[in-house]
């Protein structure tokens, strides 16, 4: 194989995370319905969320390995995760407010999406202001061990929230312990990135010489 093929293959495995996420929207909006709630239709809605984590793993390991690792895909990367927290996230506070008894972990399950989509967004803002000095966009290891542990803990809440019954294996204490893991890693990446870029976000506060009104 190329380097050219690998380079599309990578670029296709990264870019296919998008289409994935929302075949997933889709199927958990319709499953989510009474009338529609049917194990085969759970099982494929299941498999393009799981799909779509599955990419994330891949498409990083594979770029180091063939060698093809650009700038475009250092910046193309991030935005995918940014829509597949975008499609899953509001989606399992949804299917949880669907349900009486499940409202307590609904209300869980919307802190996380705020703080999750907030760290997002100010790690793009940063990103943006690292940028007027030179400075790397890609991920640092904060990051990508919040991802390598939030893209499966997503896949569990939808398991926990919408598998039939008598598939269901999963613990709700069990649940609220990884849910907590993941709010500590957002919270420890959101401090390492802050760290990060926090000499530059100094410099771009800091008036110069042209700009002084005296």
């Amino acid at each position: 194989m190329s380097s050219r093929s690998r380079l599309r293959f990578v670029t296709f495995l990264t870019g296919a995370r998008f289409p994935l996420v929302l075949l997933f929207f889709a199927g958990a909006i319709v499953h989510a319905q009474e009338r529609f709630r049917q194990p085969w239709l759970f099982a494929i809605t299941l498999g393009c969320l799981a799909l779509s984590a599955v990419t994330d793993l891949f498409d990083g390991y594979l770029a180091r390995r063939f060698n093809v690792v650009t700038k475009l895909g250092a910046h193309a990367d991030p935005l995918m995760d940014k829509f597949f927290y975008l499609a899953s996230l509001p989606l399992l506070v949804y299917v949880a407010t669907l349900k009486p008894d499940h409202r307590l972990h609904a209300g869980l399950l919307l802190v996380l999406t705020l703080l999750f989509l907030a760290r997002d967004q100010w790690v793009t803002f940063l990103r943006s202001i690292g940028s007027l000095y030179s400075v790397g966009g890609g991920s640092d290891w904060s990051g990508k061990l919040r991802t390598a542990v939030a893209f499966p803990l997503i896949c569990t809440i939808y398991y926990y929230e919408e598998a039939p019954p008598a598939w269901q294996f999963v613990n709700l204490r069990w649940l609220y312990g990884f849910e907590s893991l993941g709010l500590v890693l957002n919270a420890v990446s959101l401090f390492t990135y802050t760290r990060r870029y926090w000499p530059c976000l100094r410099r771009s506060a800091e008036m110069s010489p042209a700009d002084d009104p005296s």
